[in-house]
C-alpha cells in the first residue's frame, strides 16, 4: 500500500524530469529567462505537483482530474523541448535524452492512472 506520493513511480519519473529541465534550461540564452525558461520550468513542476495533489484527493474522480492535468503539462513540456531544440538552445543529444525522459514519464503516468481506475 502506497502511503506517500513519493512512493509513486510516476511521481519519481516526473521529479527526475523536473531536475533535468532545470539543468538543461540553465544554458538557455538570458533573453529566455522570463519566457521559455520560466514556462518550461512551470510546466515541468506541474507534473509531479499534480500527481502529489491527486494522490491526496479523497475520490477517484478528483484524483484523476489532477493526474490528467499532470498528463497535459507533460505534453506542454514536450512541445517546449521541441521548440528549444528547433531554436538551437539544446543539442540533438540533450534533446534526445530529455525527450526520452518525457516518454518514460508519460508511460509511467498512464500506467498509474489506469491502475487507479480499477
Amino acid at each position: 500500500m502506497i502511503k506517500s506520493f513519493t512512493e509513486i513511480k510516476a511521481w519519481e519519473k516526473a521529479h527526475q524530469l523536473v531536475l533535468e529541465v532545470y539543468k538543461i534550461t540553465k544554458t538557455f540564452p538570458e533573453i529566455e529567462k522570463y519566457c521559455l525558461v520560466s514556462q518550461i520550468r512551470r510546466a515541468a513542476i506541474s507534473i509531479p505537483s499534480n500527481i502529489a495533489e491527486g494522490f491526496k484527493r479523497k475520490s477517484i474522480k478528483d484524483s484523476e482530474h489532477f493526474y490528467n492535468i499532470a498528463d497535459g503539462s507533460l505534453e506542454e513540456v514536450k512541445y517546449q523541448l521541441i521548440l528549444a531544440k528547433d531554436l538551437g538552445y539544446i543539442s540533438i543529444e540533450s534533446f534526445s535524452f530529455i525527450f526520452n525522459l518525457t516518454e518514460e514519464a508519460g508511460k509511467t503516468l498512464s500506467g498509474w492512472i489506469k491502475s487507479q481506475r480499477l
